[in-house]
């Protein structure tokens, strides 16, 4: 069993409680520890009897680090159309300032820290299938586990008022205890029967590729990505665990993800990387142009020399390059890119490839970033502004998270923002799966339906719907 020892907290609860009283506002306490290692994916799992609902999970390429965390103590949320980047950073900033930090504060990804995302266009339409979201959805956890390589970090946060008094202390160091002796036990999470499959307005979706396509010429607009939706319906209610669980060991090359809100989840396993920041290194990737894998080594390598030679996803992946760097040079002090594309191979698909870094730039923030890079012209358009205007008329889906960033960031300015796609959105007995595909003056309406035919497969077999 990992055990936390009585450090810092009962002091740093203390502390807090007299601040509250002196500022008569709520104080945070967040103590960070060094513990043995635990695994991620079973501490979001035994979080399930006690925080069902309030959990989160992340997991970078390869699993060089994770994050989960179980308990809200606060939400930081927005459904403001305008400015909603900047109102999340002030309120995130207020939080934390008057914050009583205890234990190691200095690893990334540990401390005082939150996670969520933003919805794709908050201009856009409401629907019912995203009720259980705002437009931008951020959790301070309760308890948090990070790892990083081979060492793992415990978070825990209290929020303390002027009413409280050290036997806050106890509380909270038994539930601490209680997830802790859960996460050692390992189980394995079965799927329930897939009943039904269901594709959203197929037809309507190709007629209205076929339209945009006509439209496209002397309308100014290079490039416009639509979205389609699909609908699983099981014969019992998706526990979140096994899908998860099947993206962690299906999908190891790409960003995993969970995101819980009132009794909903959004799950994915995104390929692409929006933004990193650490300290004052900025990375950043374009991804855009795709083909499926080969089924042979032979066919696979002659499907990636094809991708590398077609124009038409050449110059749509150059789109994205010009975008993402220009965005960089306006926050980075340097910028480097290579000279030319390579491969990202998925397990059912491969994307052209170009990463990005930056040295940023005295004052800008993670959210700065993210702001000036959504929507890259991978999953809105170009140009931008007037390409998800498009979008906004036409689509027939509420993207909601889809194609959006979602992330963590951290107290120290670190943070980490994935490009939501490869995505499902988990409801009980149900799941609503996303994909999108870039259209352009040449796009054929049938081709542009098989990649997001494609595009589905991750979350599919996560889901149970197609076999391996």
């Amino acid at each position: 069993m990992v055990t936390i020892q009585d450090t810092e907290l009962r002091q740093g609860i203390v502390a807090a409680i007299g601040r509250a009283k002196e500022l008569s506002q709520s104080v945070l306490v967040s103590e960070v520890q060094k513990i043995d290692r635990l695994d991620s994916f079973h501490f979001f799992a035994a979080g399930r009897s006690r925080f069902l609902g309030e959990r989160f999970f992340w997991q970078d390429p390869h699993g060089t680090y994770k994050l989960a965390g179980v308990g809200v103590v606060r939400q930081i949320q927005c459904d403001k159309a305008s400015g909603r980047f900047v109102h999340i950073e002030k309120e995130w900033k207020q939080f934390i300032e008057t914050a009583v930090l205890a234990g190691k504060q200095d690893v990334p990804g540990s401390g005082p820290a939150m996670f969520g995302g933003f919805s794709f266009d908050p201009l856009k339409d409401k629907t019912g299938l995203w009720s259980k979201f705002s437009q931008s959805h951020f959790h301070i956890p309760a308890f948090m586990l990070t790892v990083l390589e081979d060492e793992a970090y415990f978070t825990t946060n209290v929020v303390c008022t002027q009413h409280d008094d050290a036997s806050l202390f106890d509380k909270i160091s038994e539930e601490r205890q209680a997830i802790l002796a859960a996460a050692v036990r390992e189980q394995e999470y079965s799927l329930p029967n897939l009943e039904a499959l269901r594709e959203i307005q197929p037809e309507e979706w190709k007629q209205s590729v076929k339209d945009l396509v006509e439209s496209l010429e002397n309308s100014g607009l290079k490039k416009v990505v639509l979205a389609r939706e699909l609908r699983l319906q099981f014969d019992q209610d998706v526990a979140v665990e096994g899908v998860l669980q099947r993206l962690t060991e299906q999908q190891r090359e790409s960003f995993i993800f969970a995101f819980e809100a009132n009794g909903d989840c959004f799950i994915g396993a995104s390929p692409e990387r929006l933004v990193k920041k650490e300290g004052e290194k900025v990375f950043s990737a374009c991804v855009a142009g795709s083909i499926p894998r080969g089924k042979t080594p032979e066919e696979d390598r002659q499907l990636g020399k094809v991708l590398l030679e077609d124009q038409k996803n050449l110059i749509e992946h150059q789109y994205v390059v010009e975008m993402i760097k220009e965005a960089m040079q306006e926050t980075c002090d340097r910028v480097v890119l290579p000279d030319g594309p390579k491969l990202m191979k998925m397990k059912y698909i491969q994307h052209l490839y170009t990463p990005v870094t930056g040295e940023n730039r005295a004052g800008t923030s993670i959210l700065d970033l993210v702001d000036r890079l959504h929507p890259t012209p991978a999953l809105g358009g170009l140009p931008k502004e007037k390409a998800v205007e498009k979008i906004r008329e036409i689509e027939i889906l509420d993207r909601g998270l889809y194609a959006s960033p979602i992330g963590w960031l951290d107290h120290l300015g670190n943070g980490e923002f994935a490009v939501a796609i490869r995505s499902a959105l988990i409801q009980a007995s149900e799941a609503s799966l996303f994909a999108g595909c870039g259209i352009v003056a040449d796009s054929d309406a049938e081709s542009e339906y098989t990649e997001t035919s494609i595009k589905f497969r991750p979350m599919l077999a996560a889901l149970g719907g197609i076999k391996q």
